[in-house]
């Protein structure tokens, strides 16, 4: 396949472009870039290095990928970012390098879909599949895993996780970590359930989200202590790879938990 420059874009001479690469107009691809076959780099778009794509990547106009961190502390050392295959960077959308006060390192997954104005910040890990509505933004050192769906306007505080298949609601703030498979939305975040629909839409058999469902109500509803609930669930659910993932992420939480119910914001809402 053919690599396509367009005249008036800036492709730095160390750049590497697998073939079917395409630069639009007016776009930039700095130094010690690697994009990876059928990457779409389109007009006004710029990628800055150290960074390697995959394949396929579209990174729409105006997006500016593998830019210096915003972190006063740092001073120009060598980080980089990784990012994976078929991804959307959409308009406006900003991605930066790691520090080396962390791994060095910004990583994305692959099939993500960032929308417009989205922002993933320093030392960030966002896993496979999700999607990032506009303005969604991640401070410092957040992990985003899998299917994970971050609607607009919310941001994540630095060091938070949000859990595999988890919903978070428009104009949300995280300052702790969201549960694996359940919505979580608002400013002084509450769960909302189980996020059904989404786990139906990924593939999950009717069994396995009722265990998620019960373990659920066990953790948020049950007014159990949290160590309890814990146990409780792995007594009566564990074995399931759903259940001990759900496990696993609390007991794994440096931020605490997010568990508070609608209306009782203030109410067990860390682990």
């Amino acid at each position: 396949m053919e690599i396509m420059i367009h005249p008036s874009a800036v492709v730095a001479d160390d750049a590497v472009l697998e073939p079917g690469v395409r630069v639009d107009a007016l776009a930039v691809v700095g130094p010690g870039v690697s994009l990876g076959a059928g990457t779409h780099v389109m007009s006004g778009a710029q990628v800055q290095g150290p960074t390697t794509m995959g394949r396929d990547n579209r990174i729409f106009p105006h997006a500016m990928i593998g830019f210096e961190p915003q972190d006063l502390k740092f001073q120009g050392e060598e980080t980089r970012l990784e990012v994976g295959d078929g991804n959307q960077f959409r308009e406006g959308c900003t991605i930066h390098r790691g520090t080396t006060q962390d791994r060095g390192v910004t990583r994305i997954g692959s099939h993500n879909l960032f929308m417009v104005n989205t922002h993933v910040a320093h030392d960030c890990t966002v896993g496979d599949h999700t999607v990032f509505a506009n303005n969604a933004t991640l401070a410092g050192h957040v992990e985003v895993q899998d299917h994970a769906v971050i609607s607009a306007f919310t941001s994540v505080q630095q060091f938070c996780r949000v859990g595999r298949h988890a919903y978070i609601g428009g104009y949300s703030v995280l300052i702790r970590d969201s549960l694996p498979f359940v919505k979580t939305v608002g400013v002084k975040p509450a769960c909302y359930g189980v996020n059904r629909i989404g786990l139906e839409r990924r593939g999950f058999e009717s069994d396995a989200i009722k265990a998620i469902e019960r373990a659920y109500r066990l953790l948020v509803r049950s007014k159990l202590a949290r160590s309890t609930a814990v146990e409780r669930i792995v007594a009566e659910e564990g074995g399931r790879p759903e259940i001990d993932f759900l496990v696993e992420f609390i007991q794994g939480s440096q931020r605490g938990v997010i568990t508070s119910l609608p209306g009782r914001a203030g109410h067990r809402g860390a682990a």
